[in-house]
């Protein structure tokens, strides 16, 4: 499983089985199978909160993406992090600065919750 679908899975997000089914060899098919899952809504701030409000530690899980990480009880080192940015498609440049990194990271995982499922306000996607 994928970092990314590591956390899709911990938020209910989507089927982190489907997200890494081989794509069919019949593009008509695969985007036919793909229109008919309808992808239902997951109110992602109501269960970050939920977790941040019987977490131990006070986590800005809203800026941060080592504490939304933590919150959701994932690997949180540089190393972690760092694969989570080549996941995604984060820029070498941007990868040499570890607070770019993060900003990047941040904005990303947000991103790609809401184009996943996730119902995210728009402060947290801009």
């Amino acid at each position: 499983m994928s970092f990314f679908n590591s956390i899709l899975s911990k938020l209910g997000i989507g089927s982190a089985e489907a997200a890494e089914a081989p794509v069919a060899a019949d593009p008509s098919v695969a985007s036919a199978t793909a229109t008919s899952a309808a992808i239902p809504d997951v109110d992602v701030v109501a269960k970050l909160e939920g977790l941040a409000a019987s977490h131990a530690e006070k986590l800005d899980w809203k800026a941060s993406i080592v504490d939304l990480l933590k919150l959701l009880g994932l690997d949180s080192s540089l190393t972690a992090r760092k694969k989570l940015a080549e996941e995604l498609g984060c820029s070498a440049q941007a990868m040499e600065d570890s607070a770019q990194m993060n900003v990047w990271l941040h904005k990303t995982v947000m991103q790609k919750l809401a184009q996943n499922g996730g119902n995210i306000p728009q402060e947290l996607l801009d």
